[in-house]
């Protein structure tokens, strides 16, 4: 084996199964199960890391309101985010998340495209928090005093060198590490506890502080009702604080269920989700109120700036001033060590995410199946979004959050579909309204922070068009996951097979009367000289929707008329004809020929017929397709065209 060989299998290896529901890195199916709250653990390495840097970004959009702005955050936390995500959680249990509830309420196409665009912000979601926790990680590592002095100035460097260990990681071949992130979790929660504990017992000695933070306010507003107007105003430029909700369904198949769950209705599965979003969204909520009230009011704003302190590392700050800087180096390493681990569930959730829809969709190449192609490219991505923004958290924070807002929004807008769909008057009225708080959320942030819309852009198109080649490209491949004949079906091939020799005739079914398979069967018999005496069959395909790609076939038999039928759904008409074909040589050893009639029309008008509708030219595009799967002539089936 050369040195190529080897690398090719060595990057090949780890391939997704064929329906695409690869779940994780080089995973195997989930083996152990756990409790609700370890899992919650792996979720909120993700979003308990945001304190990290949120507590700095909130004080540096919102100013002395960033209290009362993440107030309003946090009621929208518990009674928008929360009750909309226990509900996706009810309906999309496998882990496949709101993408997945919204993924059929629009046909054909344009459901296809839809989920194309939300598979774009979900990217700029996961590769932002990538880039993001690995710059805010840095920036702890830089701003401590025991750190190098080559540190300052090599923000760029030393995050790429984080996220290139990240790459190595997954590369080596990742293994979910529940026990690790409690570990994490429980040690990073503890820290940020003391710190703002201690932080309150200095605002107790220190009651003028408080004192003068409010009467600066008031220089500022001239009244409560405009401190509560701007606070509703800003309150998207910390948006960053919702994270993980998406997060927290996508690991549902981690969670252990009850001895009575079924695939079908997992009810221990879902209590369990229900108590970890719950349980994750009021930890997340206290700690977000209490953080941004020691912050703002015990930090000085100029210290948020860019260059300052306390940027990027609010709760780090105050570790060091309150602490000593034994304690805030300790602080400073697991936050490190949990920003570090939220880029790896981040990668995590983007290479369960592109093989769970694009392979299936047949837009995606095919060694988009294997994991370490994927983390080459994401990790590229990463580089070069690392560099473009300089490792700066606050530049990268209007992305991240856009990403995040646009994904909320659209679960709540699957949970208000849903709503509507039972009939549930007032729930359908209240995710609504959840809607469209969440709406104007995502637009405010689009409007003030547009660098994250153009880099949800850049990722969109990168999606689509990668898309449209691959499709075009795979379009003549077996698109047929399995193909299963039911019993009269089995017999019709097994008694020509007896025989030895099989007649299928291509027909595209019109009104369905005795005289159209009379004509069609009179017709082949003399066009394409089939003896009087040779039995034969019919082979129909019934179109239904020509966006889906990969499809489990089911062939039917039917005595029509005397004559004998074969029939089988499916998108697409002259791959799915190869691939029955196939499935009959492969089952009795017998090589079918199939019958067809010239289709009417421009070449040109057919193959593009074929590529968006699944007709158009049929015989010869069935043709390709058997050249392309079976190369070996002496064991095709063949093709007649007259």
């Amino acid at each position: 084996m050369t040195g190529a060989q080897r690398a090719r299998r060595w990057l090949l290896e780890g391939l997704v199964d064929s329906k695409g529901t690869h779940q994780g890195p080089h995973a195997r199916p989930t083996e152990r199960a756990h409790s609700w709250w370890q899992v919650m653990c792996l979720t909120g390495v993700d979003y308990f890391s945001t304190l990290g840097y949120q507590p700095a970004i909130a004080a540096l959009a919102a100013g002395l309101l960033s209290p009362l702005a993440t107030v309003v955050l946090v009621l929208l936390t518990l009674f928008g985010a929360l009750p909309v995500y226990r509900r996706v959680a009810r309906e999309s249990f496998n882990g496949s998340g709101s993408i997945a509830m919204l993924e059929h309420l629009l046909p054909w196409w344009a459901g296809k495209v839809f989920v194309l665009v939300l598979l774009g912000f979900a990217a700029t979601d996961f590769m932002i928090t990538i880039t993001l926790s690995a710059a805010d990680a840095t920036a702890h590592a830089v701003e401590n005093p025991f750190a190098p002095e080559w540190f300052r100035g090599s923000e760029v460097p030393l995050t790429l060198i984080l996220i290139t260990l990240l790459g190595l990681v997954f590369l080596k071949g990742f293994r979910e590490a529940i026990g690790i992130a409690v570990v994490l979790v429980a040690v990073f929660l503890a820290m940020n506890a003391i710190v703002i504990l201690v932080s309150f017992a200095h605002l107790g000695d220190n009651p003028l502080v408080v004192t003068d933070w409010w009467a600066a306010l008031n220089t500022q507003y001239s009244s409560p009702w405009l401190m509560i107007g701007i606070a509703l105003l800003v309150f998207p430029k910390l948006a960053l604080g919702l994270s993980g909700f998406e997060t927290g369904v996508a690991v549902m198949p981690q969670i252990v269920g009850a001895p009575t769950d079924t695939p079908e209705k997992p009810a221990g599965r879902i209590q369990g989700a229900g108590r970890l979003l719950t349980t994750a969204a009021i930890i997340m909520s206290t700690f977000l109120i209490s953080s941004s009230i020691v912050t703002v009011l015990l930090i000085p704003q100029q210290e948020f700036q860019e260059g300052g302190s306390a940027n990027g590392r609010a709760l780090a700050y105050l570790a060091h001033a309150y602490l000593g800087d034994g304690f805030g180096t300790v602080y400073d390493i697991s936050t490190i060590c949990i920003l570090w681990f939220a880029g790896a569930s981040a990668m995590a959730g983007l290479l369960n995410l592109v093989p769970r829809y694009l392979p299936r969709y047949g837009m995606a190449p095919q060694w988009a199946r294997a994991v370490r192609p994927l983390v080459l490219v994401f990790t590229a991505i990463a580089f070069l979004i690392t560099i473009v923004f300089n490792a700066n958290v606050d530049a990268q924070g209007g992305a991240y959050a856009t990403g995040v807002l646009v994904l909320i929004t659209s679960a709540s807008v699957a949970v208000t579909m849903s709503a509507l769909r039972k009939k549930q008057r007032k729930r359908t009225v209240g995710f609504a309204a959840i809607a469209l708080v969440f709406l104007y959320t995502t637009v405010l942030n689009v409007i003030e922070r547009p660098d994250g819309i153009r880099i949800a852009v850049l990722f969109i198109l990168g999606i689509l068009v990668i898309s449209a080649v691959s499709r075009i490209g795979r379009s003549f491949q077996i698109r047929a996951i399995t193909v299963t004949f039911d019993q009269t079906a089995l017999r019709f091939v097994d008694e020509d097979a007896e025989r030895g020799e099989i007649r299928i005739i291509a027909h595209e079914p019109d009104h369905g009367s005795p005289d159209e398979y009379e004509q069609k069967n009179n017709a082949e018999r003399r066009y394409s000289h089939i003896p009087a005496d040779s039995p034969i069959i019919f082979l129909e395909v019934h179109p239904t929707d020509s966006s889906e790609f990969e499809e489990e076939l089911l062939v039917e038999g039917h005595d029509r008329f005397g004559y004998r039928v074969l029939t089988v759904r499916s998108g697409n008409i002259p791959n799915t004809l190869a691939a029955v074909l196939l499935e009959i040589r492969d089952r009795t050893g017998v090589i079918p020929g199939a019958y067809f009639e010239w289709t009417e029309g421009n070449p040109v008008s057919n193959m593009a017929k074929y590529l968006f509708f699944g007709s158009g030219e049929v015989a010869p595009v069935t043709r390709e397709v058997l050249r392309e799967a079976e190369r070996d002539a002496k064991r095709r089936p063949t093709i007649h065209v007259s």
